[in-house]
This record gives structure tokens, C-alpha cells and sequence, in this order.
């Protein structure tokens, strides 16, 4: 088979305005991005359109590294659903360039499941990495010069918690001295670098329902705290305006069209083991009020993703899923239930049966916030047909769920028919029921916290560090208890282990550190040895990345 860049390759673009009018979007609306990417600008989201809408989410069993394909079952699906007649667009996030040029190569999908052009959405798109990138470190520049010119005045702040931001997987920038040499360099002091993805920007942007908002959010950022203990925002530094203004082209959602000339909106990127892992709002609502059917992802397992899905994105701005599709693959459950990363490719049934647990706690965990749940089996070429039937078996049997095979990879829409006339029917026949919330949002942080370690994760205990506890009693006193938990933590496991696979319990989870995102009003709440600055395997992705003949390779 073709790979997926000459696959990508072999399609006939259309162009981009086509691909809007093809849903119903205003052609002198559009500002495009040279022939096949668009900005869409956000006044045409239509709030009555979007209730009308029918919202799919799709998740995973938890990550692994033989990889799941959940952004491509998301695109082989709404194929899928237009093939079947239905005006289905989908909603994803855009890649980052930390993994592209680091571990995995390109994000948008694979084979005849794909979003186009993927060399340009891989690589720098329209530019809202470094808009958000650049914004980050304006706000980083702007504070330490305030620091150097206000010094003389005996303005000093106790501690700074606003680091920088670089869409590059970078270990030796984690931590840094800044202002070194002679004193016109600024003050001297300790600093590091996040991923872009982790910003507080790119949550902001993401959280964000309009331009004004957005600039809401942006004065709300806690820069570091003052020697009494107070914060000192970005509102305070006085320059919001022009932070917004960095930012006033990348708020609009990004139109681009899939393998088969169908639109897709790819718009924002936070990770979802460090992060909240959602497309925009902004995104998601444009797409719900130009399509029947709206097909969107949250990163990495149901765990990460979608529990953010529910309890950030749809709890704060009234978004009703009316159903959720998990996708699993043999090779997953296989490594999940102890087979090794180099032999599950080989048939191994009972392997793959004590994969099972991991995929029913996810199931139950999406039950528990009222989703219909039907399961994709994304279909891999080494799979056999027993083990194809072994978890259709497992499925419709045990869990109750509908089953249906995904072949989009290879097929295209035509592969994803079964898959997309299963959402059909259950989502007519059994929808979704209004969202239950894991907490309420007047519970306490530390109960927030416990509630979804415990009753989602499989905790037996929380335990915190003493950072942590002091953060919590700061977010009491200064009146942002209600805002929502994101926990940043490892993607390959229901705990902050990254090496133990499958459905594990009664495990202590440990809370190292809490962030105070002000301005996207989010505690992040960091468990384990996360990083929020990835780094670079032995042989990363960059060294097979090339042009050869005017053509880039090694994206996919």
C-alpha cells in the first residue's frame, strides 16, 4: 500500500472556497490561506444551528506506543457519514511540531483517512503555533523588561510562575538562569520552557468563545506573586490589547478538506496528558452550525481526553455529545494485556482477551457521564478475522455496546460505512443522555481531584506534596475554587505509571505540583513525573525527515 504522503499526494485538491460552499459557507467569507487552507471568521457561528447539530466524540482505549489511530477512525467517520448522504463535517486539532520532527511524524490522519494538505498542516499551517508561540513570549519579555525598569522603584515580585513556550521537543531548555552578564541585561533569575502545546495561551484560545473573551482571559494570566502574597496578572502589566492583537487571526477556526473533498476544521492543539486536549470551542461550534453531523476528538485515551471533553469543554460551554465512539485496535488491547511492543503484531487471543479490562473501564467510565457508547475496532492488516470476531464477541455480549469495524485506512469512506450507519442508528434510537459531570463545580480542588483519580482512574488513595497543598489553600482564598481540574499526567496508564498497562486499581496517586490557569480558569493539577516539556528520542523523527525531488518525506 502507499504511504500516507503518496497517498496524500495522489488526491486532487479542490479548492478551498469550493470546499466551503460545498456546506453552506458564505464565499467572500472565507480568507484564505493560498489555494486549499482557509480562516473562517467567527461571527458566522449561528448558537441556534449549533443545538441543532448532532455532536459525535470519538476517544480511545488508553495510548499506546503501537498507536490506536483515533484521529483517523474521527476522519474515516465523518467519510463514512457522507457517504451515506448525511452532511457530516469533522473537528480535530491541529500537530504540533514537538512530535512531529520528534517521536510520531505527522498528525492528520493515515492512508485514505486523512486531512489535506498535510505537508502544510504538518509543518506550519497558518501560522497559529506561532502566534500563540510569540504571544507566550511577548507576555515573557514584557514582564521581565517591567522587572528590569521598575527595579529602581523596589518593585519586585517573590516568586514568577510565567515561563516561555517553544513548539520544540527541547530537554535542555526545562529549566534556565535569564539576565546573565552585565546588569542591562535584566535581572538575573531562574526560568524554563513548556511546549507550545502546554501554554496557557493555547488553552486560553481554545476555551475562548470570541475576541473579547479572549482578551478576558488574556488580562486574567497570573504573571507571579507579589511578596504579600498577592498576583500580579498580565492586566496588571498593562498590555492585554496588545497580546490580542498577536492573537486576532489565529482565534479563527481553520478550514481544510479531507481525502475525499469533504471539509474539516483543524483549529488549536493543547496535549492532553499535559494539557486540556480539545479542539477549539470556536471550532467545534463552526462546524456544528455548518454540519448535521460533527465528527471531533479529544487526545489520548478516555481518561485524558475525554473526561476534559465533558467536564472542561462541554460543561463550560453547553455542549451535549450525543454519542461517544471508542476506538480500539488488537494491537492495543494486546499491549495492554501483556503482550510486548514487539510481538503484537503476532496473533495472541489470549493476550488480547486480558486486554479486555482496559477497554471495559473505559466503557464504564464514559457510561458514568450518561454516553451512549458504541466501539470502533480500527482494522490493521496483521489483525485475524477471529480476533476481529473475539471483540465484537466481548462488545455486543458482555458490555452491551455496538461494535463495528473501521477499514477508512485503507477504504476510505467506503470502509467506515458500517461504523458510520451504527452512529446513525444509535444516535436515532439511543442518544446520549445530558452530560453527568464527574463533580460538582462547588466541590473543593482536593475533592475534585479525588473524584476523578478515584472513581475514574481507580486510586485507592490521593496524596499531595506540600507545594500542591499550599496551592490548593491559595485557589480558596483567592475564590477560583470552582473552576474546573485538568490533571496533567502520562498517557500510557489509568495511573501516573507510564509502565503499568491495562485496567489497573487501588494504586496512591500522587499530586506533585498545581498550576493556577487564571485566564483559561482551569487548576491544572500535575500528577507523577509528567513533563511539560517533551524530549527527543534516540532517533528522532527529524533525521528521516527530508525534500527529495522538490517533495517532502518522512511526515508520515
Amino acid at each position: 500500500m502507499k504511504s500516507d504522503i503518496e497517498i496524500a499526494r495522489s488526491v486532487e485538491l479542490k479548492k478551498i472556497k469550493q470546499v466551503a460552499e460545498s456546506v453552506g459557507i458564505p464565499r467572500d467569507e472565507v480568507e484564505n490561506y493560498g489555494r486549499y487552507m482557509a480562516k473562517v471568521p467567527t461571527h458566522l457561528i449561528n448558537e441556534e444551528q449549533v443545538k441543532k447539530s448532532n455532536l459525535i466524540l470519538v476517544t480511545a482505549i488508553t495510548a499506546t506506543k503501537a498507536g490506536i489511530g483515533k484521529t483517523t477512525v474521527s476522519i474515516g467517520l465523518t467519510l463514512g457519514l457522507n457517504k451515506l448522504g448525511k452532511k457530516a463535517i469533522v473537528a480535530l486539532r491541529e500537530p504540533s511540531l514537538g512530535p512531529c520532527f520528534g517521536m510520531k511524524g505527522g498528525a492528520t490522519g493515515g492512508g485514505y483517512a486523512q486531512v489535506l494538505p498535510m505537508e502544510k498542516i504538518n509543518l506550519h499551517f497558518t501560522g497559529d503555533f506561532h502566534a500563540i508561540t510569540s504571544a507566550h513570549n511577548m507576555i515573557s519579555a514584557l514582564l521581565d523588561n517591567y522587572l528590569y525598569q521598575h527595579q529602581a522603584e523596589g518593585f519586585a515580585l517573590k516568586e514568577i510562575v510565567w515561563r516561555r513556550v517553544l513548539d520544540v521537543n527541547d530537554r535542555s531548555l526545562r529549566s534556565i538562569v535569564t539576565g546573565l552578564g552585565p546588569s542591562t541585561n535584566g535581572v538575573t533569575q531562574e526560568s524554563g520552557f513548556d511546549i507550545t502545546p502546554a501554554s496557557e495561551i493555547m488553552a486560553i484560545l481554545c476555551l475562548a468563545t470570541d475576541i473579547d473573551d479572549l482578551r478576558r482571559r488574556i488580562e486574567n494570566i497570573i504573571l507571579g506573586f507579589r511578596f504579600d502574597g498577592t498576583p500580579f496578572t498580565v492586566k496588571e502589566l498593562g498590555v492585554a490589547g496588545a497580546i490580542t492583537v498577536l492573537l486576532k487571526d489565529a482565534i479563527n477556526p481553520n478550514l481544510v478538506q479531507t481525502t475525499e473533498g469533504t471539509p474539516a476544521f483543524v483549529h488549536g492543539g493543547p496535549f492532553a496528558n499535559i494539557a486540556h486536549g480539545c479542539n477549539s470551542v470556536l471550532a467545534t461550534k463552526m462546524a456544528m452550525t455548518f454540519g448535521d453531523y460533527v465528527v471531533t476528538e479529544a487526545g489520548f485515551g478516555a481518561d485524558l481526553g475525554a473526561e476534559k471533553f465533558y467536564n472542561i469543554k462541554c460543561r463550560k460551554n453547553g455542549l451535549q455529545p450525543k454519542l461517544t465512539v471508542i476506538v480500539v485496535s488488537a494491537q492495543g488491547l494486546k499491549m495492554h494485556g501483556g503482550v510486548s511492543l514487539e510481538r503484537i503484531k503476532e496473533p495472541n487471543m489470549e493476550g488480547l482477551r486480558e486486554g479486555f479490562a482496559n477497554l471495559d473501564k473505559h466503557v464504564r467510565n464514559l457510561h458514568s457521564f450518561g454516553q451512549t457508547v458504541v466501539v470502533a475496532f480500527n482494522h490493521f492488516t496483521s489483525d485475524t478475522p477471529d480476533e476481529v470476531e473475539a471483540v465484537r464477541r466481548h462488545c455486543e455480549e458482555k458490555l452491551g455496546v455496538g461494535f463495528a469495524v473501521n477499514e477508512a485506512f485503507a477504504e476510505g469512506g467506503e470502509g467506515a460505512k458500517e461504523l458510520a450507519k451504527l452512529v446513525i442508528e444509535s444516535i436515532q434510537n439511543k442518544p446520549s443522555e445530558p452530560l453527568l459531570f464527574t463533580y460538582e463545580e462547588g466541590d473543593k480542588v482536593e475533592r475534585k481531584i479525588e473524584k476523578i483519580a478515584c472513581d475514574l482512574y481507580g486510586a485507592s488513595v490521593v496524596t499531595y506534596s506540600s507545594h500542591s497543598r499550599k496551592m490548593m489553600k491559595l485557589i480558596e482564598q483567592m475564590g477560583i475554587g470552582h473552576y474546573p481540574v485538568c490533571i496533567a499526567k502520562t498517557q500510557y496508564s489509568f495511573s501516573a505509571d507510564p509502565k503499568i498497562y491495562g485496567a489497573v486499581n487501588n494504586f496512591e496517586f500522587n499530586i506533585k505540583d498545581i498550576v493556577i490557569n487564571n485566564g483559561a480558569e482551569m487548576i491544572v493539577a500535575i500528577a507523577g513525573e509528567i513533563l511539560r516539556m517533551p524530549g527527543m528520542t534516540k532517533n528522532p523523527q527529524a533525521m528521516h525527515i527530508d525534500i527529495v525531488d522538490g517533495n517532502i518525506e518522512g511526515l508520515s
